[in-house]
């Protein structure tokens, strides 16, 4: 059972892993003895996590702002240095704007739009062949991509670019199945409810934990350890026959009207 759900060893990307659930994520794997690798546009912040996460295993950050098409590359050939393979990659790094219908901003649009779904389509392009070598039919390499409950359901928050975003990245896998499979490639999506994270922050600094629990049937907030067994599965050998699926961690929100 061990080995089942062993990741030791293994080299894994985790973008925007220095906050929220990529944190949570990257810390987990870290743990579990893993070569873990984070990307985040705030440098000091990445410094924090690297020595806060070196104390279980190795952890190193690179800071680098994902949403331009020439850092994906400088982080690509960065890691490329270091290692000669990549295992997981795992697509956290995200975006959300709040608006009305009638005040909602062209730029609250493009910048959602563009980290949620551009951005992972180009790490999974652009890393491909460091997953290619890690891949076998007996040891797929694993691409995570983080979506959302609101990708799922109807939100409850004028987040219109988030929402569409995420539902357009919950598809991309899924058009991305076959083309990786013949590269021994696997590709799943988590879609996390709302979470104790600096996402949800402004919601409870606000009062509205209440109205956003009371969409949840287990009428609470996600945690750490409610992510990380799903992220470990999809990481672990435990998942090698399963791919293009959405798997919704969200308290049971998505199976509730």
């Amino acid at each position: 059972m061990d080995s089942l759900f062993s990741i030791k060893n293994k080299t894994i990307l985790v973008t925007g892993g220095s906050r929220g659930i990529g944190y949570m994520i990257a810390s987990c794997y870290a743990k579990a003895g893993a070569r873990v690798y984070i990307v985040s546009r705030d440098q000091k912040r990445c410094a924090v996590v690297e020595r806060e996460l070196s104390a279980f295993g190795f952890c190193r950050a690179i800071s680098g702002d994902l949403s331009k098409l020439s850092e994906i590359e400088r982080v690509i050939a960065e890691i490329e240095v270091l290692e000669p393979k990549l295992d997981i990659l795992v697509n956290n790094a995200g975006a959300t704007w709040g608006a009305s219908l009638e005040e909602f901003p062209e730029k609250g649009w493009d910048k959602v739009a563009s980290l949620n779904v551009k951005t992972p389509f180009f790490l999974i392009q652009k890393f491909l062949p460091m997953l290619k070598a890690s891949a076998s039919s007996d040891d797929p390499s694993r691409i995570i991509n983080i979506g959302s409950v609101d990708g799922i359901r109807v939100p409850i928050w004028d987040n219109y670019s988030y929402a569409a975003s995420k539902a357009g990245l919950h598809h991309l896998s899924k058009t991305l199945v076959r083309p990786l499979a013949e590269h021994n490639i696997n590709i799943n999506t988590i879609a996390p409810g709302p979470f104790s994270t600096d996402m949800m922050a402004p919601m409870k600094e606000g009062g509205w934990s209440d109205t956003v629990t009371s969409a949840v049937p287990l009428n609470r907030f996600g945690e750490a350890e409610d992510i990380i067994g799903t992220a470990i599965f999809l990481a672990s050998p435990a998942s090698s026959y399963i791919t293009g699926a959405t798997i919704p961690v969200d308290g049971g929100m998505s199976g509730s009207t």
